[in-house]
């Protein structure tokens, strides 16, 4: 799959985890701007050294326009950081490490970013590490809390160590919070009883011990298999939606949500099961919804051309759910092989990233607007092509809005090191 070293096949379900272990080398060449280009720009390029290697993260804005993400790699033992870009006065950016794994107790490899809860306190999950079961002495992953201290140092401390049994292992995907309880949610995509990954809740009790409970076991059947790089996602009544990366009724992975009951227990609904070429299939990144209830996507194969598609998921009476692929990736300057969780503009365009296609010279992958044509389907249009040093290459997670409406993402090579890159983008 080119340079697409994170993203598994078919067999290898912990794709995306490898990112950070293995770069393509790429050529150094002089980055051609044109006006085409002019609203994408590079913030900072990491060195690969202390500031951290390979951003395999979403991006977190607080209310001072910081971001905040993690590396898998890099920091003070080479094993990741947690990392903090604050905006200077004079247009530039400076990055800090808040917090360096060592590898060991502490969790290794964090990927996904982090998120905050109301006390300013940050969450996030380490692909490997820590103290638990049965991982070949690398660790099965742990959840970790960052709490700031009075002096803007921030102290780390494991909220769950994953022991690779029922509980799963391997955790690579955001974290998310519902705010009305406090709880955190993720996925994992090995482990369980099965094999394939399960869906996990984290939540405090009244003297703040954190429960770990299993909400969903994935069986590799017609459930799906493997828990998905895009975080999962919560409406307001706390219903969990997710995707599946493979399994289903026709292998290509699956779209659920899971439901509590008032017993406590939860429900796991498939709400539709992708059936591959021409149909969108083997999905990777998260979902997004419109203020309809409707639920949208991307997948890195499938699609008319089978290198991705973008799809909806209309919600009907009766909760019934129909899919639509709004979009097939073509390959080449088009894009293709998006792991993206879209985001919605103010108009009501979708925008995102792929991992591929773009520039021939590199085939770094394009930022990518979608805009509803009126029949069902979308248009779309390519705002920029990655094209590696000193420009990014290979965004896998998206992009995030920051207070003022311009675009933030981070892409896994590229910049001026090629050791990774934040980068701006302005609609």
């Amino acid at each position: 799959m080119g340079a697409m070293i994170m993203i598994m096949t078919v067999r290898d379900k912990r794709l995306w985890y490898s990112v950070g272990r293995t770069f393509v080398v790429l050529a150094v060449a002089a980055l051609l701007v044109s006006s085409a280009w002019a609203a994408e720009k590079v913030v900072y390029s990491f060195t690969g050294g202390i500031d951290g290697a390979n951003p395999a993260t979403n991006l977190t804005f607080d209310s001072a326009g910081n971001a905040y993400g993690t590396t898998a790699a890099g920091g003070d033992s080479g094993f990741g950081t947690v990392f903090k870009l604050s905006p200077n006065p004079d247009g530039g950016w400076t990055e800090s490490v808040l917090y360096s794994f060592s590898g060991f107790s502490d969790g290794l490899s964090p990927h996904g970013g982090v998120i905050f809860d109301d006390a300013g306190n940050l969450y996030g999950t380490t692909v490997a590490g820590g103290d638990g079961g049965i991982c070949a002495g690398d660790g099965c992953g742990v959840v970790f809390q960052l709490a700031p201290n009075p002096d803007g140092s921030w102290t780390q401390s494991v909220i769950y160590n994953f022991t690779g049994g029922d509980d799963g292992f391997g955790p690579g995907n955001g974290l998310v919070r519902f705010a009305k309880s406090g709880a955190l949610f993720g996925a994992t995509p090995d482990g369980g009883a099965n094999g394939v990954g399960v869906v996990y809740e984290l939540k405090q009790n009244q003297n703040g011990k954190w429960r770990f409970k299993v909400l969903h076991t994935f069986t590799g059947g017609q459930d799906g298999a493997v828990g998905s790089l895009g975080s999962l996602l919560l409406d307001a009544e706390g219903n969990v939606y997710g995707i599946a990366e493979l399994g289903g009724v026709y292998g290509a992975g699956v779209v659920y949500r899971l439901r509590q009951r008032h017993d406590g227990t939860w429900k796991f609904r498939t709400l539709y099961a992708f059936k591959g070429l021409p149909d969108a299939g083997f999905p990777y990144g998260g979902l997004t919804s419109d203020e309809a209830g409707n639920l949208y996507g991307t997948t890195y194969y499938g699609g008319a051309n089978g290198v991705g598609s973008a799809y909806k998921l209309t919600q009907h009476a009766n909760d019934m759910w129909s899919e639509r692929v709004i979009y097939s990736f073509k390959g080449g300057k088009d894009g293709a092989s998006t792991t993206t969780t879209l985001v919605f503009d103010g108009a009501g365009n979708l925008r995102g990233t792929t991992s591929e296609g773009g520039d021939a010279g590199c085939s770094c992958g394009v930022i990518f607007e979608l805009t509803p044509s009126g029949n069902g389907m979308w248009k779309e249009s390519v705002s920029h092509r990655f094209r590696s040093v000193p420009d990014g290459a290979y965004s896998y997670y998206g992009m995030t809005y920051d207070a003022a409406g311009k675009l933030y993402g981070t892409t896994a090579a590229g910049g001026i090191h090629n050791q990774g890159a934040i980068f701006k983008f302005t609609p």
